[in-house]
């Protein structure tokens, strides 16, 4: 048996996650958010300074279970970004940000209602930014995946499957206080911010550097070795 532990940060207590929950148009669609990191968690439930909150635990057995994860090396940042734009809204202001989503989805989007389970990234507030900056052209694949080092922002879980929802228990919470945790939570996003328009952003441009306007004129596609 494979067990996995999970923290869901909320303002509420949340016993019993249901299935099909949350926005459509969360990072990966319907599916209940975690992550692995306690601290964390208490971070995301305290979305303001004004009420404390929770990071409920779970726990889920994974046999069987069938599970996506774009952390692994098999997998590049351009998948993320093509379910990002599945999803999400974009500002896509420029001719080259249009061209970047409908390439990016029909040459890398990896379809995540086929998995119980999906492990990545979290867009949340400046990253999202990050991402954008690529499809608008202005960052290159390796600065975007330097981006998204910053701010040790790390890596949610999220289930998707009702197999998975069926799976998942409720392990207790602990309390986040919205002082300390919400400060936490502002500071992280402002030392990412900082640090990305301070230094990743301004990183001088190598020879082997893929922006999205080279990636669609060589037609480079996922499992590329240029990746």
């Amino acid at each position: 048996m494979s067990k996995l532990v999970i923290y869901h940060g909320s303002k509420d207590i949340i016993e019993k996650p249901y299935y099909h929950g949350g926005k459509a148009e969360n990072d990966y669609g319907f599916g209940f958010y975690c992550t692995e990191n306690l601290d964390l968690a208490k971070e995301w439930s305290c979305s303001n300074n004004e009420n404390n909150g929770f990071a409920n635990k779970y726990s889920i057995d994974t046999t069987g279970l069938k599970i996506l994860d774009l952390t692994n090396k098999r997998y590049s940042i351009l998948n993320w970004v093509a379910i990002l734009l599945k999803h999400r809204t974009f500002d896509l202001s420029n001719e080259i940000s249009k061209q970047a989503k409908e390439y990016l989805i029909k040459n890398f989007y990896i379809d995540v209602d086929e998995y119980d389970i999906v492990i990545g990234y979290r867009a949340d507030d400046s990253y999202f930014s990050f991402a954008r900056d690529f499809i608008n052209n202005t960052i290159s694949v390796r600065q975007l995946s330097k981006a998204m080092e910053l701010g040790q922002l790390g890596k949610q879980v999220v289930i998707i499957s009702k197999l998975a929802f069926d799976k998942l228990h409720f392990d207790g919470f602990e309390t986040a206080d919205k002082l300390e945790y919400y400060t936490k939570r502002k500071a992280r996003d402002e030392r990412a911010r900082n640090d990305y328009l301070n230094g990743t952003r301004k990183d001088a441009i190598i020879s082997d550097d893929l922006f999205i306007i080279d990636i669609i004129r060589r037609g480079i596609k996922d499992g590329d070795t240029n990746l």
